[in-house]
C-alpha cells in the first residue's frame, strides 16, 4: 500500500492546506495572547509546523507495520506511546535548535522557546495520535474496500461457475439423445444416421465456438436453433414440423447463449416422442415494452402425454434468467387443450 498523501498531489496539496491552517492559528496565538512581536510569531509558526508537517509524513510506515492484525492492542499501544515520545523529543530538538541558532533571537524569546517546550511536547504528542488515527482509517478504508472487491470478483466468479454449470448441463442430456438416435439409425436407415452424425459434428462445432459468451444476438441463437432441428428432423422426418415468426427489430438484441434449445427439446420431447402425428412447433419473438418477448408453442396429444412439470430443461432456463438478470417470473408456462405454451421475458439492455 503506497502512501496516502504522497501517491496523489490533490492529497498532498490538502495535507499542506491544513498546516498551514494550523501554523496561521499558532501565529495568532503567539502574537495575540504571548504578546510576541508578528515577525517572531510568524517564524516560529512556519519552522515549528513545517518541521512537524515533514515529520508526520514518516508516521505512516509506523501505522502500516505496527497494525492489530500483526500485534496485540496493548503491543501496539505501547508501541505508540514510545514512537509518540520519541518524535516528539527529536522534533523538539530540531525546533529549538532552529529557533535559537538560526537566526540572532532575542535573550526573552530564547527564555519563552525554553519556558514553551513542554506544552509544545503536549502538542506534538497530540499531534502525533491525530496523524496516526488518520493513516488508521486509511489503512482501514483502503483494505475494506479490497475486501469488498475480491468479494464482488468471487460473486462474480462463482455466478459465472453456476451459470456456465447450468449451461453445460444441456449439451450432455441431448448429446446422449442423439447418439442413442444414431445407434438405432445405423441398424435400420444407414444412410440417416450418417447424415445425422454430420448434423450433429456441425452442431457441437457451432456451440463450442459460442460457449464461453454468456449472451448472443437472437439470430446467432436461431441459427444454432435451425442447426438443431435440422438433426431432430432426420429422427423424426415428416412428424416435426416447425415455424418461425420473429420481428426483423429483435433479431440483433442479445438474448443468453443456448437459451432457447432446451426449450425447443422440451417441446420436441413431450410432443413428437409421445405422438404419432404431426406435432408443429412454432417460435415467435417480438418487443413486448422493455423485454424482448419469445414464445415456443408446441402441439400434443393430451392423451399420450402426461406433463409432471418443469424438466431439467426448462428449469435451468429458468434458473439462469433469474441469475442473469436478478428478476423472477422471466419465464411462464401455459398449457391448454393440445397446446404447450413457454413465454420467454428476457430485459432488453443497452450494448
Amino acid at each position: 500500500m503506497d502512501h496516502p498523501l504522497l501517491e496523489k498531489r490533490g492529497r498532498l496539496s490538502a495535507y499542506a492546506a491544513i498546516w498551514s491552517l494550523i501554523a496561521t492559528v499558532h501565529i495568532v496565538v503567539l502574537a495575540k495572547n504571548q504578546g510576541l512581536p508578528w515577525s517572531l510569531a510568524a517564524l516560529d509558526g512556519v519552522l515549528s509546523n513545517a518541521t512537524y508537517a515533514l515529520l508526520a509524513l514518516t508516521f505512516w510506515y509506523a501505522s502500516k507495520y505496527i497494525t492489530l492484525d500483526k500485534l496485540a492492542f496493548w503491543k501496539v499501544a505501547e508501541n505508540h506511546i514510545f514512537a509518540s515520545v520519541f518524535t516528539t523529543a527529536l522534533w523538539l530538538g530540531a525546533v529549538y535548535l532552529l529557533l535559537t541558532n538560526l537566526f540572532e533571537a532575542p535573550a526573552t524569546y530564547v527564555a519563552f522557546v525554553e519556558a514553551s517546550l513542554i506544552w509544545r511536547g503536549v502538542v506534538g504528542i497530540l499531534f502525533y495520535f491525530l496523524v496516526i488515527a488518520f493513516y488508521y482509517v486509511y489503512i482501514f478504508s483502503e483494505n475494506y474496500r479490497a475486501q469488498l472487491k475480491r468479494e464482488a470478483k468471487l460473486e462474480t466468479m462463482v455466478k459465472e461457475a453456476q451459470l456456465r454449470s447450468l449451461k453445460f448441463q444441456i449439451n450432455p442430456h441431448f448429446i446422449f439423445n442423439s447418439l442413442n438416435s444414431i445407434n438405432a439409425l445405423t441398424m435400420t436407415c444407414p444412410d440417416k444416421a450418417g447424415e445425422m452424425t454430420i448434423k450433429l459434428g456441425d452442431y457441437l462445432r457451432y456451440t463450442l465456438s459460442h460457449n464461453e459468451k454468456q449472451t448472443s444476438t437472437l439470430r446467432e441463437e436461431i441459427d444454432s436453433l435451425k442447426l438443431y432441428l435440422d438433426i431432430e428432423k432426420v429422427r423424426f422426418g415428416d412428424r416435426l414440423e416447425y415455424d418461425e415468426r420473429v420481428s426483423e427489430s429483435c433479431l440483433d438484441m442479445h438474448v443468453p447463449s443456448m437459451i432457447l434449445q432446451p426449450i425447443i427439446e422440451n417441446a420436441i420431447k413431450h410432443g413428437v416422442y409421445e405422438s404419432l402425428e404431426k406435432v408443429e412447433i412454432r417460435f415467435s419473438c417480438e418487443q413486448n415494452g422493455n423485454y424482448l418477448k419469445a414464445t415456443v408453442e408446441n402441439t400434443f396429444d393430451p392423451e399420450a402425454v402426461s406433463f409432471k412439470g418443469e424438466g431439467i430443461g426448462l428449469r435451468n432456463v429458468r434458473e439462469r434468467l433469474e441469475m442473469l438478470y436478478n428478476h423472477v417470473n422471466l419465464l411462464d408456462i401455459d398449457k391448454e387443450a393440445n397446446l404447450f405454451r413457454v413465454n420467454l421475458f428476457i430485459p432488453i439492455e443497452e450494448n
